[in-house]
């Protein structure tokens, strides 16, 4: 038994020994099977990898040179772009070199020219002299010939002979210098005129303000027409008390929506255009409210002026003025000329007047101020008597105002002598604010009767035959008889027409006198 146990396990170990072989073997086997899988399937991989490769460095190089061959042409562009220019560039000098030789050329021909022409006036003003030398032989003999013939005729000694051709020589030299100074006079105007067109042109240019016309009426909105009632009132109570208060005509009509306030005097119309707009808008329309709003009204456009007046002031840049003078000049705002705004015609007439003085070397700040003050008297000429340039400078006088203002503000209109520079000048920048057009207008009726009472004016002088009044009535044309009137009396006859005008009629801006005299011969040839 023990025998057959170790031949049992001897077996069974042996057997165990076998297997254990076989799987070595087997698994040697698979193992080198994997091994071989694998590194064929890394082979294929990394064969795999290097084709791809070698196509990205094929793409890679292929984009290379298209970039390269793209960067190669943009930069022959570029360089034949930059030759192209750089030809032209040396064509355009080509071109300006030879335009510069052309004009050097020319230059040279006319140096030429010139040289002849002088070379020319050279000789002839050497035959010139000379013949000048011969005849002054010639005169001087003449003078002693004629000097020993009149010492014969006459009998007169050297001594009065010299005394009577002097006198003579001294009569003839007279005639020759009033020539003279009556030729410079003449040509001193001329310059005259010339500059001061320029420096009222200039001035014109420099200050090209708008013109508005104002009215005498002021429209007043309403909310409905059923409003129109409570403003006139019971029995017309209210509006009655309305007009009493504010010294104005309320007219309502048919026309839908409005109410016309009308009236002569801008204050007591702005007046009158507050307070019916403040009754409406409060609706409480009767006899005791009407005064009180009114007498509100009455302070605000007080304070209105005044603010007017501060901001003209300010616009102009004119300092120190007393408040009262501020209150006058915005009281100038409701003030018109021919339906020209007075203040804003002030401070146009200001800046016109700083300007032409600029430009004649005088103080602008001085003219700006005579010219922003030179209508301050129309704000007070319907209370006191006589013409606002007096009533202006009386004011004016009263806050010590310089001289030259007042003489300014009072000579403007020529009632009184010019003493200073600035006066002429806020007199004309007077005229240019007033004349330039849409500056003022004027109803028909008054512009019919101002051109006829020119042309009445013009006939009422002896020797005229017709006058016409043209240019709007800026200018009047008058024909004389020319058997009546010589070329003396025709000059004195335009300027007695001239200030007989000025002084007898009121018009804006200057009336040009032209009078016509003209000598007609007729014969017939049979």
């Amino acid at each position: 038994m023990g025998i057959l146990a170790q031949i049992d396990f001897q077996s069974i170990f042996i057997g165990l020994l076998m297997g254990v072989l076989v799987g070595a073997v087997i698994a040697y086997i698979v193992l080198q099977m994997v091994n071989k899988t694998r590194a064929k399937s890394v082979q294929e991989d990394v064969e795999a990898r290097v084709e791809t490769a070698k196509k990205q460095a094929e793409t890679i190089v292929k984009e290379a040179r298209l970039d390269a061959a793209s960067e190669m042409m943009k930069k022959r562009e570029e360089f034949s772009s930059e030759m192209a220019s750089k030809e032209k560039g040396f064509r355009r000098q080509e071109m300006d070199l030879s335009k510069k030789q052309d004009q050097v050329e020319r230059q040279q021909d006319k140096i030429k020219q010139q040289e002849n022409q002088l070379n020319n006036k050279e000789r002839d003003l050497d035959r010139q002299i000379n013949t000048y030398n011969n005849r002054n032989k010639e005169l001087a003999n003449v003078m002693v010939q004629q000097k020993n013939q009149l010492l014969k005729i006459t009998s007169l000694d050297m001594e009065q002979a010299r005394e009577m051709l002097l006198t003579r020589l001294e009569d003839e030299c007279g005639r020759e210098m009033n020539q003279v100074i009556q030729r410079k006079v003449s040509q001193a105007e001329e310059a005259a005129e010339e500059k001061s067109k320029e420096i009222i042109n200039l001035a014109i240019q420099r200050y090209a303000a708008e013109q508005t016309c104002e009215v005498s009426v002021s429209m007043v909105d309403i909310p409905s027409d059923d409003m129109k009632g409570r403003v006139i009132g019971r029995e017309g109570r209210n509006i009655r008390a309305f007009e009493k208060a504010t010294g104005v005509d309320v007219i309502v009509d048919d026309t839908p929506g409005i109410i016309v306030v009308s009236g002569f005097n801008p204050v007591r119309r702005e007046v009158a255009r507050l307070s019916m707009e403040r009754l409406i808008q409060d609706g409480r329309i009767h006899p005791s409210r009407i005064e009180e709003i009114v007498n509100q009204a009455k302070k605000d456009v007080h304070s209105r002026v005044i603010q007017l007046g501060k901001e003209a002031a300010e616009e102009v840049d004119v300092r120190g003025l007393n408040n009262k003078i501020v209150g006058m000049l915005g009281a100038l705002h409701y003030r018109t000329s021919y339906g020209q705004n007075v203040l804003r015609h002030s401070v146009e007439v200001a800046f016109l007047s700083q300007v032409m003085a600029d430009e004649l070397g005088l103080d602008g700040s001085i003219a700006k101020r005579a010219g922003l003050l030179h209508d301050i008297g129309k704000a007070m000429d319907r209370e006191i008597e006589g013409g606002h340039p007096a009533i202006g400078a009386n004011f004016l006088r009263r806050f010590k105002e310089s001289g030259v203002i007042l003489n300014a503000v009072e000579a403007h209109h020529g009632d009184i002598v010019a003493d200073n520079a600035y006066t002429p000048l806020v007199a004309a920048a007077d005229a240019i604010s007033a004349s330039r057009p849409g500056a003022r207008r004027e109803t028909l009726e008054r512009y019919i009767k101002r051109l006829e009472k020119l042309e009445d004016i013009a006939a009422s002088f002896d020797g005229v035959d017709n006058s016409y009044a043209i240019q709007a009535g800026r200018e009047i044309r008058v024909i004389v008889d020319a058997e009546k009137v010589d070329d003396e009396v025709s000059l004195k006859t335009a300027r007695d027409i001239a200030k007989k005008i000025e002084d007898e009629m009121t018009y804006p801006g200057e009336i040009k006198v032209t009078l016509l005299r003209e000598v007609r011969c007729i014969e017939y040839a049979r």
